[in-house]
């Protein structure tokens, strides 16, 4: 349950641009209504997992919950779509609550940048040169040379994502951890990656940064030629995700453990 929503909540709808979403945008405004994002107590995201992200990147920190219907794919972040019934769904929805990674690179120039990743932050080679990396956890360095096509570091929630398909492990939703999984590893052959706990502060440093470029990637907002990246947990900011009752995040990925 809830709980902390008024009868009947002001909904605000935001949409991808795929025709099934902008029917059911349209259909469910209709319905509904519609409210400014900024006056809702929900927010009510039609689309795919890529609308989804989109839209809990676009309410870091504003504390409003999430409600997604899936009118994409895949929707592992979603919930079935239904028109009928949907203040009586969010009212009876699980909260689960989640945090971002912040992510500072600099590049070769000396700027900073900085950016927030909620799946994962990644680092990638730019050209056909495998990226060389070192790899230091709360100023430990724990691997001199990496040399692979990259390394990524993600959180629970998108360990079922770009990190499972690299061969990372599925993290349970409230295990303290992150993972730390290596893209296309060349040497050392055999290491496979790192499970570490979800207040580390990892440092990645690119080697022959200008010889061999690396782009580094906050799930979908991009860097390029990086020298450094620092990764870690912001608990500062919380995101409120709501799921239809039996089908929470925390089942969900516990489902994908065990392939259904």
């Amino acid at each position: 349950m809830t709980g902390f929503l008024p009868p009947n909540p002001k909904l605000a709808f935001v949409a991808s641009q795929a025709p099934e979403a902008q029917l059911a945008l349209e259909r469910l405004v209709r319905f509904y209504g519609q409210t400014p994002v900024e006056e809702a107590d929900v927010v009510v995201a039609l689309g795919g997992d890529g609308l989804m992200l989109q839209t809990m990147h676009m309410m870091l920190g504003a504390a409003k919950p999430i409600y997604g219907m899936n009118r994409g794919s895949v929707g592992f972040l979603l919930n079935e779509f239904r028109e009928q019934d949907l203040y009586v769904r969010i009212e009876e929805a699980e909260r689960s609550v989640v945090h971002p990674l912040t992510m500072r690179a600099v590049d070769i120039h000396g700027v900073t940048h900085k950016a927030p990743a909620i799946n994962e932050v990644s680092l990638l080679r730019q050209t056909a040169q495998a990226a060389k990396l070192s790899i230091s956890v709360d100023g430990m360095m724990r691997l001199e040379e990496l040399s692979a096509d990259g390394v990524l570091v993600s959180t629970a929630v998108g360990s079922t994502a770009y990190n499972f398909s690299a061969n990372g492990p599925i993290l349970p939703l409230k295990a303290p951890l992150l993972a730390l999984t290596p893209i296309s590893a060349f040497r050392p052959r055999r290491w496979r990656g790192a499970l570490l706990p979800d207040n580390a502060r990892v440092t990645i440093a690119v080697l022959e940064a200008e010889k061999r470029p690396v782009h580094a990637v906050a799930d979908h907002i991009e860097f390029r030629h990086i020298s450094e990246v620092n990764i870690e947990m912001d608990y500062g900011v919380d995101l409120v995700l709501l799921h239809d009752h039996g089908h929470g995040l925390e089942e969900r990925i516990l489902r994908e453990q065990f392939g259904y």
